[in-house]
């Protein structure tokens, strides 16, 4: 009973009703929820990409010489 009036005044604070209140707190946890997990993946993802470009770059091609040589003369280097 007391969770219950905890979150009576929880809602009775914010002006809502206390389905509003449970269901947009749901809500926020749910997206918080869906947006770690969503991280947390691309994170994964990232890192694997990563490891791999480390351990299997690409061989350099004319269109990447020819960049470099760019930069350098726009850059004086």
């Amino acid at each position: 009973m007391e969770q219950k009036k905890f979150i009576e005044r929880a809602a009775a604070l914010q002006g809502r009703s206390i389905t509003d209140f449970v269901l947009t707190s749901v809500q926020d946890a749910a997206r918080r929820a869906i947006e770690e997990h969503q991280q947390l993946e691309l994170s994964v993802r990232d890192t694997e990409a990563f490891v791999d470009a480390l351990l299997n770059p690409k061989p350099v091609d004319d269109r990447l010489r020819e960049t470099v040589r760019r930069y350098r003369e726009a850059t004086g280097v």
